[in-house]
């Protein structure tokens, strides 16, 4: 951003903080919209086909708004930083009050799940997609998206149950995040050792994709540019990843 528009940006900030000017709130709006184009893609990656894109952009949006409202200038923080967490919290609560998975959904996962520890009890091995998919008759892109699907299905259930204890009291007890537990830190390190081996048997392409995605946060399409190759590709080498690591983190939900 060059001087003049930064130089606009912060015209439009003090019009809107004195006197919530709604043209100057529509410019804040533009500004910041890739910004909840951003955690649309990234979440999108994780649903179903039938969540329309447009549904979580609205909800994005109605982050960024809230943002903008409850943004205090004055404080040591970049509204980019504070918005962030706003429109993601925004879309996750929003698809955790819908019933974004179908109940078709639901039962092809629970299908999937059975079929691979059937074929995992006969085999004493971590089984393939494509084994469990000749299984079931089905597309292995199908087992791969499934997979996918019900871990992000897990994620909001987790949040749900995190809810539900706030009448316990506990929600207003707050935890010094800088002490962890020994068993804690042992389940910690043996679960990090165990992704670290599993991450380590992903062939190059696949690691690279983890890697830009969990670690470098670009979105699906930047890594489709920086790979060259397709988004829908790109989609595609992220499931297989999370088909992969699968158990390992089914694990790591049912402890939290």
């Amino acid at each position: 951003m060059n001087q003049s528009a930064k130089d606009q940006e912060k015209y439009y900030w003090q019009m809107w903080t004195a006197s919530r000017d709604s043209h100057a709130g529509d410019m804040l709006v533009q500004r910041y919209m890739p910004l909840v184009q951003y955690h649309v893609q990234r979440i999108s990656a994780g649903l179903p086909k039938n969540v329309s894109r447009d549904d979580i952009k609205s909800l994005g949006l109605m982050g960024l708004l809230d943002a903008l409202q409850k943004f205090d200038p004055d404080r040591d923080l970049k509204f980019d930083t504070y918005a962030s967490f706003r429109i993601r919290g925004a879309i996750i609560d929003g698809l955790r009050k819908e019933d974004w998975m179908p109940r078709s959904a639901r039962e092809k996962a629970k299908k999937v799940d059975a079929k691979i520890e059937e074929l995992e009890q006969k085999s004493l091995r971590h089984v393939e997609a494509q084994e469990v998919a000749a299984a079931l008759d089905m597309p292995v892109e199908d087992v791969y998206q499934i997979t996918q699907e019900h871990l992000f299905a897990n994620v909001l259930s987790m949040d749900d149950q995190s809810n539900d204890d706030e009448g316990d009291g506990s929600a207003y007890t707050l935890r010094d995040q800088n002490t962890v537990l020994p068993e804690e830190q042992l389940v910690k390190d043996e679960l990090l050792q165990d992704l670290t081996g599993v991450i380590a048997q992903l062939n190059e392409k696949e690691q690279l994709v983890l890697s830009l995605f969990y670690t470098e946060e670009l979105t699906l399409t930047e890594i489709g540019e920086v790979m060259n190759l397709s988004t829908s590709r790109i989609s595609q080498i992220h499931s297989k990843c999370l088909f992969k690591l699968r158990k390992l983190l089914a694990s790591e939900y049912s402890r939290t």
